[in-house]
């Protein structure tokens, strides 16, 4: 009996001994995260990331385990602050399997992060439960369903990318009030419906294209810098974008939006301005020279003459518009300069080309005009390296109002 009760003694000692030893390597709630994590993922063919994941008494994973990085609570214990899934090296293999809900319970978690692979099924609500958590990344996996209502509670949440996934549904109305949010990447899901308001005002970088969103553009941050809202099916005017002081890049190209460009757009300090495919109208009015390195405004209803103040630009595509008139001279210095490089002009019904006609310019620059009522053609001037121009030949267009080829 009393050899008995010896044995029950030892056991439990080394028992609670053992849970000790792991509490001083990591604290054991975490540790049954992590050993979740590998039942419930794991490398694609090719891949090692999981290789240094050994779970043993005597083995620390926040020193062994690959993409695991931890700190000291206060209560002494060893905690997973950072994780990342997968390796870091860009084309590496990745990892397959779903998220594991148990991730909502790494309660000092301020990073997560998935690489590239084949991770699928839903985004766990449990997520939520992660109050400290400033960066949630799981670009370009298979990861379907809806983004989580319980996100809401990612109070601390800066940045949240979940781009080239099969996520749907719409983007949860909380996201927009995240107070915290700096940077969103949702493009290349099947997300619908509307784009909430964001009431961050450290918002800087919103990426939603290629997504199913409709309807119009709400009032954006001030702070935003980077906007692209490109193949959607949003549609309404651009007038809530004359508000963004400090944005130096925006593609709202190929979707549905209607009536005329603001002007204040050309005064933004913007390197990239790509509206092109939509139903754009009205006048293009520049009201000074523009400072602008790439503009698309093509495949529109633009009408008009050209602004002279467009030549800033490096690359210009006015194409399959209806301007009308001359090709402004300082277009002609701006290109013998290789100042600007690209120009598109065709399918409008421009009727001058000034002194580009005499002009011999560097091979480098590219101009386009064909389809035009210009007299006489010229074919000479729609390079080869321009898709169709060599056999197209220019357009001699005997009504002004007639439609081009």
């Amino acid at each position: 009996m009393h050899l008995l009760l010896l044995v029950c003694l030892f056991v439990c000692c080394c028992h609670v001994r053992a849970q000790q030893q792991q509490q001083l390597l990591l604290h054991t709630q975490d540790f049954e995260v992590l050993a979740s994590v590998k039942n419930s993922m794991a490398d694609l063919p090719g891949g090692c990331f999981f290789s240094t994941w050994e779970f043993a008494a005597d083995i620390d994973p926040c020193k062994s385990f690959n993409g695991v990085e931890c700190i000291t609570a206060p209560d002494g214990s060893k905690r997973v602050s950072s994780l990342f899934l997968g390796p870091q090296s860009a084309g590496s293999p990745g990892l397959s399997g779903t998220l594991t809900p148990a991730l909502g319970r790494l309660m000092y978690l301020t990073q997560l992060s998935i690489s590239a692979g084949s991770v699928q099924g839903e985004l766990p609500s449990s997520l939520g439960n992660l109050h400290n958590l400033q960066i949630l990344s799981c670009d370009q996996n298979r990861v379907s369903g809806h983004i989580p209502g319980s996100f809401s509670n990612l109070q601390n949440l800066e940045i949240l990318q979940l781009s080239q996934n099969a996520l749907d549904g719409s983007i949860p109305w909380a996201i927009g009030e995240l107070p915290s949010l700096k940077i969103l990447v949702l493009s290349g899901n099947k997300l619908s419906g509307s784009i909430p308001s964001f009431s961050s005002l450290s918002l800087m970088h919103l990426d939603l294209r290629n997504n199913e969103l409709s309807g119009r553009i709400p009032n954006l941050p001030s702070s935003l810098q980077y906007l692209s809202l490109t193949r959607n099916a949003l549609s309404g005017g651009l007038g809530s974008l004359v508000m963004l002081q400090g944005l130096n890049y925006l593609d709202c190209s190929f979707n549905q939006f209607t009536g005329s460009i603001p002007s204040v757009l050309f005064l933004l300090p913007l390197s990239y301005l790509m509206l092109n495919r939509n139903s754009l109208s009205g006048q293009v009015t520049v009201t000074s020279p523009i400072n602008i390195n790439y503009v698309d405004l093509s495949y529109n209803h633009l009408e008009g003459t050209i602004s002279p103040f467009l030549s800033g630009a490096q690359s210009l595509f006015l194409n399959n518009n209806n301007f009308v008139g001359a090709v402004p001279e300082v277009f002609v210095s701006r290109m013998q300069s290789a100042d600007l490089l690209s120009l598109y002009l065709q399918h409008n019904f421009l009727n001058d080309w000034g002194a580009l006609g005499n002009s011999s310019l560097p091979p480098s620059v590219a101009v386009c005009l064909q389809y035009n009522c210009l007299t006489p053609p010229q074919q000479s001037l729609c390079p080869k390296n321009i898709a169709g121009a060599a056999a197209r030949p220019g357009y001699q267009c005997l009504k002004v109002s007639g439609t081009p080829g």
